[in-house]
């Protein structure tokens, strides 16, 4: 069993190659931003309960844009689609950039571009998601599943890494505006790639095509299952709004980017060792060890004193998270037809979106009631019992098999 990670994807397929270079070096640039907003958001306030406030921002702008983005994707070129909302990333961060500049930031003007920015990335998540099946044959799912995730946790270790150091080091203006410079680096590889039209069955965006494919996430227990495993997961398991006020007990602001990049160590471990995957067929069975694991981690993580230890707990916690995301990325393109592929990735946002932002506001405001420990173990904690509930109230998604699966229904 080769252990190795599958790299066939990008040796063969020169638009997928350019989609992942480009995306790879704007995400880096974007978790340097995750790392300084909040961060400056509690410098402003000392509040860890604002900082989950972001939470909330980023799920009101899911919810308001992720379906209509669903619609888009299946509506329209998809390439298109995506180097428009990079564009209007890129002046987001450019605002953030202008606010820091000032000689009092403006708070207000923080959550005002969180959720503009959680907006158009809403707007461009459905259609960068669904670009994959167009882009490389179905039996390079997996493999190419599995880059995707390397490419993110790559950009999640570099990126709060640099992010801390960035911030300081040199300020938050400059770390900004490394941020807003990667995005030449994305715009020119989407310019790069050709066009990506929709399927020739696509219909018109409608609200009639919106309400059809949540009605196809209903009619298949597997989609719903990878839905509720991994929002069971990430609301009650999500530590990251705690992070701020961790560092300070470990060590201070040079430690924070260290907490945010060690959930992606442990994620880069696992999608480089990804190969063994594509031999797991129980899809839906191993989303619910990973999720329990990531329980398990996020529980020891609050448990202990030694930074060292609880970067090892949060790298256990990243590298089962990104097997869970692999399965399950892997059962989205596999048994979802290309003509609701754009409104499906648009409920798939909504899912793995609603847990983090959410489960953020959750850790925030119980840390604001009782300690900032006793949150992420409580969280952990109901996490695991959580995941056990689903697997024994989903039974078909706990049975679900690749080997069942024809094509995409």
């Amino acid at each position: 069993m080769t252990l190795l990670m599958d790299l066939t994807p990008l040796r063969g397929n020169r638009d997928f190659r350019l989609l992942w270079v480009g995306q790879a070096v704007t995400f880096f640039g974007s978790m340097i931003t995750y790392v300084a907003v909040p961060y400056q958001v509690f410098q402003l306030t000392h509040s860890s309960a604002l900082v989950g406030l972001l939470g909330l921002i980023e799920f009101v702008a899911i919810m308001a844009s992720a379906f209509l983005g669903g619609a888009l994707a299946d509506a329209v070129d998809r390439r298109r689609m995506v180097r428009l909302t990079e564009g209007g990333l890129l002046l987001s961060s450019a605002l953030l950039l202008a606010n820091s500049r000032l000689s009092h930031p403006r708070v207000g003007a923080l959550f005002v571009l969180v959720g503009l920015m959680t907006v158009v990335e809403s707007l461009q998540r459905p259609s960068l998601d669904a670009l994959l099946p167009r882009l490389v044959p179905k039996e390079q799912l997996v493999p190419a599943a599995a880059l995707n995730m390397f490419r993110v946790t790559a950009g999640m270790i570099a990126g709060p890494a640099v992010g801390g150091l960035l911030v300081s080091g040199v300020g938050l203006g400059w770390t900004y505006a490394v941020d807003v410079a990667t995005f030449a680096v994305s715009l020119v590889a989407l310019q790069l790639m050709r066009a990506v039209p929709p399927p020739p069955e696509a219909e018109r965006v409608s609200l009639k095509g919106i309400v059809e494919g949540v009605r196809y996430a209903r009619s298949r227990p597997e989609l719903m299952g990878t839905y509720l495993v991994d929002i069971n997961a990430m609301f009650f398991g999500m530590p990251n709004a705690l992070f701020p006020a961790l560092a300070l007990g470990f060590g201070g602001p040079g430690v924070l980017g260290l907490l945010y990049s060690a959930p992606a160590v442990g994620a880069l471990i696992a999608s480089t060792t990804s190969g063994w995957t594509a031999r797991i067929h129980r899809h839906g069975l191993a989303v619910l060890w990973a999720a329990g694991l990531w329980g398990v981690a996020i529980l020891a993580f609050s448990l202990t004193d030694w930074l060292w230890l609880a970067l090892v707990f949060l790298a256990l916690a990243g590298a089962a998270d990104m097997i869970s995301g692999v399965f399950r990325s892997t059962i989205w393109n596999t048994t979802i037809p290309d003509h609701l592929r754009g409104r499906l990735a648009g409920i798939e946002l909504v899912s793995y979106s609603t847990g983090p932002t959410l489960g953020n506001v959750e850790a925030g405001g119980l840390a604001s009631l009782t300690t900032t420990r006793f949150s992420v173990g409580f969280g952990g904690l109901m996490c695991v019992a959580g995941t056990l509930v689903l697997a024994a109230a989903l039974p078909a998604f706990r049975r679900y098999s690749s080997l069942a699966e024809s094509e995409p229904h």
